[in-house]
């Protein structure tokens, strides 16, 4: 039984990846959304969940008995009664051995603290953030979450182009490229395209990137977005850190996901510059990991194997194209 399974579970998707005990990926899988209380049932997201999971553990041909330890890493884990729901359904699964569930906050601090301890903040179409201190005590923001991701910097993006249209807010840079993104002439038309009876999906999440490219190039507007929701994010950093006992010394800050991967390192600059004001010395960290691979740490944690390098090396190595983490649109 030396294989371990980790999973991440989002809104987006779910991604599954079972390794042996030196950290070699030899299975992955991918499902969709399994967050209970976004996927419209929990049924429905347990279905993802099965869809991933059936897919890792069908590659690595194996069955949930042979596994020492499964770690799951799960948007939609927040509350006593969400775990209860999730570990019986799991176990239910044949998921009983050395059986984690956690918020998806603390998988995403695993991935990229090297000890698993510090506080980690997740920017992709939503917003995760978490922490854990030595003693082991944990916390995530969960609903107490106010800046999100990328689909939240969507709508403060088409929010600055209808008020700079009124005259309410000065002109601004993004208004072309807002309209680009509708395949619209005017402004009055985009709005009409976002608010109609009649309406497809209008993407909001990919304006993120819009708006940290018009933030680089020196648009005021797109500036003053970026710099407050960075300073945001780093605000439910330090209650992390203080809800944790971390905020009085230095400790890992983990960013990770699609918005705060972009080019442009502006959203994280004030990110950083928030916490750093309240605690010098904090260690900024980018991961090195996508989540479900602190899902597999965290498994192997539970076996009481050492990750050290050799296994992270391993880890690394064998990770599968990164085709199977993308979410579609960018983010």
């Amino acid at each position: 039984m030396d294989f371990v399974l980790g999973v991440d579970g989002g809104n987006t998707k779910t991604i599954a990846l079972v390794a042996n005990g030196d950290g070699v990926i030899v299975g992955s899988g991918r499902g969709g959304n399994s967050d209970i209380d976004g996927a419209g049932s929990p049924e429905a997201a347990l279905a993802a969940l099965d869809t991933a999971l059936g897919c890792a553990l069908q590659a690595a041909g194996l069955t949930p008995d042979r596994l020492a330890a499964a770690a799951f890493s799960l948007a939609g884990a927040d509350w006593p009664e969400d775990f209860t729901l999730l570990r019986a359904a799991l176990a239910q699964r044949g998921f009983t051995r050395n059986l984690q569930v956690v918020n998806d906050a603390l998988g995403g601090l695993r991935a990229g603290s090297p000890d698993g301890l510090g506080v980690a903040v997740i920017c992709g179409t939503g917003a995760a953030t978490g922490a854990r201190a030595p003693a082991g005590r944990v916390w995530w923001a969960s609903y107490w979450q106010e800046p999100q991701g990328a689909h939240q910097l969507g709508q403060k993006t088409v929010r600055a182009v209808f008020r700079a249209e009124l005259g309410l807010d000065p002109a601004t840079s993004l208004t072309p490229r807002v309209l680009a993104h509708f395949g619209v002439d005017t402004v009055e038309e985009a709005l009409h395209r976002l608010t109609a009876h009649q309406r497809a999906d209008p993407g909001l999440h990919r304006l993120a990137a819009v708006l940290l490219d018009e933030a680089a190039a020196g648009d005021p507007v797109a500036r003053a977005i970026v710099d407050e929701h960075g300073a945001a994010l780093g605000d439910y950093a330090l209650v992390a850190a203080r809800r944790v006992g971390l905020e009085c010394e230095p400790f890992n800050l983990v960013l990770s996901g699609g918005v705060l991967r972009h080019p442009t390192h502006l959203l994280r600059d004030a990110l950083i510059q928030r916490v750093a004001a309240r605690v010098p010395g904090v260690r900024p960290l980018t991961s090195r990991f996508e989540p479900a691979a602190g899902a597999v740490l965290l498994a192997l944690d539970s076996t009481g194997r050492l990750a050290g390098e050799p296994v992270l090396a391993n880890l690394a190595a064998s990770l599968p194209e990164a085709a199977l983490f993308s979410t579609h649109g960018g983010a």
